[in-house]
């Protein structure tokens, strides 16, 4: 057995909360073994949570103790997120220059809309601003497509070219009065985007850091499904101000949404409130409501994350069609009732972020 041996079996332990692993994160410093089968592992992590250290040393052991090693020390380096960090951890989150507020919409599975809430959001947001005299609707808004490998803002938003280059930055496109930049607006509709994970944090760090998105009052950042290099590249780049979480009433949908939630909790990054969509469909003929997926599943998930339950949006024919036509529904219809829940939506989310009129 050799330290190849040791790191090769401590890529099968996890981060606690995390669905990656504790040496790709960069936090196992130094391994030795001796020729009793004697391994040492040292280690440096930044939390504030005290029992996470624990967690890793019992996860550690049991996958070093699998292959053979008979006894295992862990020495674990413990820092507090506020502290310096070690030499060769990420720096700190930042704020992206110019933009006062940003949030992020996450789900734990695909197929629940994220996206599509995210772009009426987006334009909801500037619509709540404008109504609360803050600013014009017209560019306060901006919405980063973080769906690398399954960008749909673009085509939701119904812009297509590349963006503007002027001098070392981009320059996002604009559609509906908002501010947008996508891995889509680079590709054309039949290419595919296959990439590693160190490929997707580099371009996730220029969307961030070399596009020059001017005075924005709030950001949304559309995030892919799941708990993956994404997630937690985003968090370790950008200085968020909250997650909002999105679910389909069904169980399954409820059960991924929590735990997907728990990741961003575990790096403290606060969660601002869970938005449940399709959740009914309303027969335009006599009003009846068929809860199609379910019922409840959005005010459970608030529940149990302890956070706010923003509210139902229906299932309606005309958000799929606002989608696929590049014009949002809150931007085509504002006076339709899924615009409206939009709105009060964007309204709950300044109050919780403190933005006042």
């Amino acid at each position: 057995m050799n330290k190849e041996d040791i790191l090769k079996a401590l890529g099968s332990v996890a981060y606690p909360g995390l669905s990656r692993d504790i040496v790709s994160f960069g936090l196992v410093k130094k391994v030795e073994v001796d020729e009793h089968q004697n391994a040492v592992v040292s280690m440096a992590i930044t939390t504030s949570k005290p029992e996470i250290p624990g967690q890793i040393e019992v996860a550690v052991k049991a996958a070093l103790q699998k292959i053979g090693c008979r006894e295992v020390t862990v020495n674990i380096d413990v820092a507090t997120p506020k502290a310096p960090t070690a030499a060769g951890t990420p720096p700190p989150p930042s704020r992206i220059p110019g933009v006062k507020y940003v949030i992020a919409v996450a789900s734990g599975k695909g197929g629940v809309g994220k996206s599509t809430v995210s772009v009426n959001l987006a334009a909801a947001l500037a619509q709540a601003l404008e109504e609360r005299g803050i600013a014009p609707a017209e560019g306060s808004v901006g919405i980063l497509d973080c769906d690398i490998y399954g960008p749909s803002v673009p085509m939701m938003l119904g812009t297509k070219n590349a963006p503007e280059l002027v001098g070392s930055k981009m320059r996002p496109r604009e559609a509906h009065g908002l501010k947008a930049m996508s891995m889509g607006l680079f590709l054309d509709d039949d290419t595919p985007v296959v990439w590693r994970g160190p490929m997707l944090q580099k371009a996730i760090r220029q969307f961030a850091e070399d596009v020059d998105w001017g005075a924005l009052e709030i950001m949304v950042i559309d995030l892919p499904p799941g708990t993956g290099d994404a997630q937690i590249t985003l968090a370790q780049t950008i200085a968020l101000d909250g997650i909002v979480v999105v679910t389909t009433p069904q169980d399954l949908a409820v059960s991924v949404a929590r735990r997907g939630a728990h990741m961003f909790d575990r790096m403290q990054i606060p969660l601002l409130g869970v938005i449940e969509n399709m959740s009914y469909f309303e027969n335009p003929a006599s009003g009846e409501r068929d809860y199609i997926f379910g019922k409840g599943g959005g005010s459970k998930t608030a529940l149990a994350l302890n956070t706010d339950f923003f509210g139902e949006l229906p299932l309606d024919r005309r958000i799929r069609e606002g989608g696929d036509t590049g014009t949002p529904i809150v931007v085509a219809d504002r006076d339709s009732v899924p615009a409206q829940v939009f709105r009060s939506i964007a309204h709950m989310i300044l109050g919780k972020i403190g933005v006042r009129a």
